[in-house]
């Protein structure tokens, strides 16, 4: 068997994805396993072996910080590569190096090279997930064309995540909070537990403040493993203040390492929380082997003033504005209502919310229903297999005691009927789910503004 077209090799790989199975399997080591991982990669040539990587995870955050490490590094004159998921448009952008997306080509033909492997897999009754496959791709696309450094985002969890093969240079925790229970567990240090798995004997670890029983388990685990850890908030400060520029928001930024001081810093990110992913890519940076001698707050300057992060408090001007952000859990859902009330102040918003039917759906509709008790709230549903139904989402916000909430099935009625409920010279904002939001930039993408 040949994969003889690019839309074969795409069908190909995705045969390997289970939704059904993701949304009743327990993440743990009886379901999941890093051997599976280690012999696709063997058979691959050990591609992993090869490169030097930072390895990033959390719940919130884990994305971002790692789009900041890969722009400072490609501001420092590396050759770059950045593995995050999931995708918002376009499957190849989860496979970066430098500013261009693994071409489709390339894709193709690495897909090619792995099938006859995968099938035997397949047939020994092992077979690889697509996370795995996927991973197993990126790490050979990067030992080929030779990277200077990885920076790589955990996909789930941290333990026994695919990426977890890797000793990285650095590892990076991002703040860890309820999310994706059903995998990891039900309680904060559980969950912590998960993530603090990417943590590795001696090497540094950079974590973000978390709140106390998280930062417990993630303290435990670096004694353990005698990896020095670095506090974003003790050992690394910042200060940051919200502003604009060229009539997007953002923010001004310094950070505090004990290596350097990083001085007027602007972050096109909005929200408070990039800055705490600022100050973490910025340490996790000065511990990147490649990075040496390279790091310079001139460097830093010129790179964060240009990273993006698409799809997080997004701004795309018209009329109505929308604001896209992927919060899919309840404490990101927050950050956005905060980050609303501290970058749109006086703007009447309206929400147009979805999500996938894995998610903390419980925990983020009672955040609206506190929130936003009279809405405006617009539910729907994007295409992906794993959303819930608009209408189960309007009932349980109603059940919550929320009085301003409807459902359209259609996201770009969904956003039409938000536009209406905004008003003249206000805000759509687009949220729940990284899927509703990479269906919105798909039509943007396409030409086709989702609101008439």
């Amino acid at each position: 068997m040949t994969l003889p077209t690019y839309e074969s090799a795409l069908e190909y790989l995705f045969s390997a994805t289970d939704y059904e199975k993701m949304r009743r399997v327990r993440y743990n080591a009886d379901t999941f396993s890093l051997d599976r991982m280690r012999r696709l990669l063997d058979a691959l040539g050990g591609p992993d072996r090869a490169l030097r990587s930072v390895h990033v995870a959390g719940t919130k955050g884990k994305g971002s910080t790692a789009a900041m490490v890969h722009a400072v590094a490609c501001g420092c004159g590396l050759k770059a590569g950045l593995y995050t998921s999931p995708h918002l448009v376009d499957l190849r952008e989860r496979i970066r190096v430098g500013t261009e997306d693994i071409p489709p080509e390339a894709l193709w033909r690495r897909i090619e090279a792995a099938r006859p492997h995968v099938d035997r897999m397949r047939e020994a009754g092992d077979p690889p997930t697509f996370f795995e496959i996927f991973t197993a791709l990126a790490f050979a696309h990067f030992a080929d064309v030779r990277v200077d450094l990885a920076i790589v985002e955990v996909g789930l969890g941290g333990r026994l995540d695919a990426t977890n093969v890797l000793r990285p240079d650095v590892a990076v925790l991002t703040a860890v909070s309820m999310d994706h229970m059903l995998q990891l567990g039900d309680t904060l240090r559980a969950i912590a537990g998960e993530k603090a798995g990417i943590v590795k004997a001696g090497v540094p670890t950079v974590s973000q403040p978390q709140r106390p029983e998280a930062l417990e388990v993630i303290e435990s685990a670096c004694r353990e493993a005698g990896a020095p850890l670095v506090l974003v908030g003790r050992d690394v400060t910042f200060r940051w203040s919200p502003g604009e520029r060229d009539g997007r928001p953002g923010g001004r930024l310094e950070v505090r390492t004990p290596a350097a001081t990083y001085r007027d810093l602007w972050l096109p990110l909005p929200g408070e929380h990039q800055a705490e992913n600022a100050a973490s890519a910025i340490a996790a940076a000065e511990r990147a082997g490649p990075m040496a001698g390279r790091l310079t707050p001139e460097a830093v300057r010129a790179a964060l003033a240009g990273v993006r992060w698409p799809g997080r408090m997004d701004l795309v001007r018209g009329d109505p504005d929308l604001l896209l952000d992927g919060a899919h859990n309840r404490a990101s859902l927050e950050r956005l209502m905060d980050g609303l009330a501290r970058h749109f102040p006086g703007r009447r918003a309206a929400l147009v919310f979805g999500s996938a039917a894995d998610k903390d759906i419980d925990g983020m509709l009672a955040a609206l229903a506190e929130r936003l008790p009279r809405g405006p709230v617009v539910f729907t549903q994007s295409h992906n297999p794993r959303a819930a139904e608009a209408a189960d989402l309007a009932a349980e916000f109603a059940r919550r005691g929320g009085t301003g909430g409807e459902a359209e099935a259609d996201v770009g009625s969904a956003i039409e009927a938000a536009g209406r409920r905004a008003g003249p010279g206000g805000l759509v904002v687009v949220c729940g789910s990284l899927y509703l939001v990479g269906e919105v930039l798909e039509r943007l993408a396409a030409g086709r503004r989702p609101v008439r």
